[in-house]
């Protein structure tokens, strides 16, 4: 049974959004080594859950939802890279972004290209 959000949880939801915005905003205007998002409020750890609430259920890459949750977690003091990999040209190309650690069942398939440490 789900529990109803807190108000940590909703403001972290809240601030989330707007680091997603911020990120598509940075990255459409190519800016990947310059993007800054917001500081998360001050929040306990477990507001966490407000994060990934709103990046299921808002449009994001892959990209997106790693540079907002490498800056949640950086706030937190748990710095953590971005991974950027390519599936080469035996199989159909593709890129994907993920959090260095992050269980992704996807990442096995992808080549290490470059990563982006947390600053």
């Amino acid at each position: 049974m789900r529990r109803p959000p807190d108000l940590p949880t909703i403001r972290a939801a809240l601030w989330a959004q707007r680091a997603l915005i911020q990120a598509r905003r940075g990255l459409r205007e190519g800016r990947l080594a310059e993007i800054e998002l917001p500081a998360p409020p001050a929040l306990p750890p477990s507001a966490e859950r407000g994060v990934h609430a709103l990046i299921r259920r808002r449009p994001a890459t892959c990209l997106e939802r790693a540079l907002v949750l490498q800056r949640w977690h950086t706030a937190f003091g748990q710095p953590r890279e971005i991974v950027i990999g390519v599936r080469g040209p035996t199989q159909s190309f593709a890129a994907h972004a993920w959090l260095e650690g992050e269980p992704d069942g996807e990442t096995g398939v992808f080549e290490e290209l470059l990563r982006l440490p947390a600053s």
